[in-house]
């Protein structure tokens, strides 16, 4: 059995982990330096973040992948570096996990992170759906190779791009799950419909479909409420830890560890079955997620649904 089933079924739900970056900027990453390349150069930042949502009671966690692809990477002169950055990251998670289940008897499982490449596909730029292929595929390989259970695309926009990172991720014959971002209107950056996407998505044999980052945990719930269910495809919510201010030159969120754990019983009511943080989420934040009592609450309607949305702003 999948790991994913397997801990669906102990619990009901998994709890995946949180933000990456912004957690690395509060461990001295400087804005603009690619995150991935600490999967080498501070690789005791990166398996202790690991460490520290595990403890906190993540189910999942993320590789230090994100931008792990040769797009990404070409604007740190890095693209030559694909297979050792994208290695690199999925041994360190992989080792975390693998710690774990040594001393406490717990399975964490490890997905592969996949972001977007950053470009435009043609006709609006040069990439062509091959060459995102490609490139996806190069870094799904080596995740593969690092030893993930799972690849986890993430922050996608548009069609283009999903259906080429499921393209490229397929290749390993690994599961595959896919997220998007919206914003307040309820579409992506691309004008992309979360119904719509959860349907297309759906239909390429993945094993979840959801959203992740966005503007709140309420926008983001919205927008995954609009996805219906699929048999065999798993649902995720994934959203950023509130609002981001600029604050005395530093992004911060005002989402507090009480609103994240509001937002997760929410969630799981609402039958989403993979739910974690996003941007400015902390391992004090999915701890306050996990320690949260889990009662079942009914959902009895979408207006009873959006009350208990709102309230998670107000």
């Amino acid at each position: 059995m999948f790991i994913l089933d397997r801990l669906l079924d102990q619990k009901g739900y998994v709890l995946a982990d949180g933000a990456t970056g912004t957690n690395y900027f509060m461990l001295g990453l400087e804005t603009g330096y690619p995150p991935e390349l600490w999967s080498l150069e501070k690789p005791e930042h990166v398996a202790g973040l690991h460490r520290r949502f595990i403890e906190a009671g993540s189910d999942m966690i993320l590789s230090n992948s994100f931008g792990g692809t040769r797009h990404r990477l070409k604007l740190h002169q890095s693209e030559h570096r694909v297979a050792e950055l994208n290695e690199a990251s999925a041994r360190l998670a992989r080792a975390e996990a693998k710690h774990q289940l040594e001393t406490t008897g717990r399975e964490v499982m490890v997905a592969g992170s996949m972001g977007p490449t950053g470009e435009l596909f043609t006709p609006l730029g040069a990439l062509t759906h091959e060459e995102a292929v490609d490139a996806f595929t190069e870094q799904a390989m080596a995740l593969a190779e690092g030893g993930v259970d799972m690849l986890w695309i993430e922050t996608i926009s548009s069609f283009e791009e999903i259906f080429a990172a499921i393209e490229g991720a397929k290749k390993t014959g690994l599961p595959v799950g896919a997220t998007m971002t919206f914003d307040t209107a309820g579409k992506s950056m691309m004008g992309v419909d979360p119904s719509d996407f959860a349907d297309q998505v759906g239909q390429r044999d993945v094993i979840a479909v959801g959203a992740n980052c966005g503007i709140g945990p309420s926008e983001l719930m919205h927008a995954v409420m609009a996805m219906p269910p699929r048999d065999g495809v798993y649902r995720v919510a994934k959203g950023n830890c509130g609002i981001p201010e600029y604050v005395d030159g530093h992004i911060h969120y005002h989402g507090t560890p009480e609103l994240m754990a509001d937002y997760a019983v929410l969630a799981r009511d609402a039958g989403v079955e993979i739910i974690g943080g996003c941007c400015g989420t902390t391992p004090e934040h999915i701890k306050a997620m996990r320690l949260k009592k889990w009662c079942t609450q009914l959902i009895e309607g979408p207006q009873k649904l959006n009350v208990k949305i709102f309230a998670l702003i107000n």
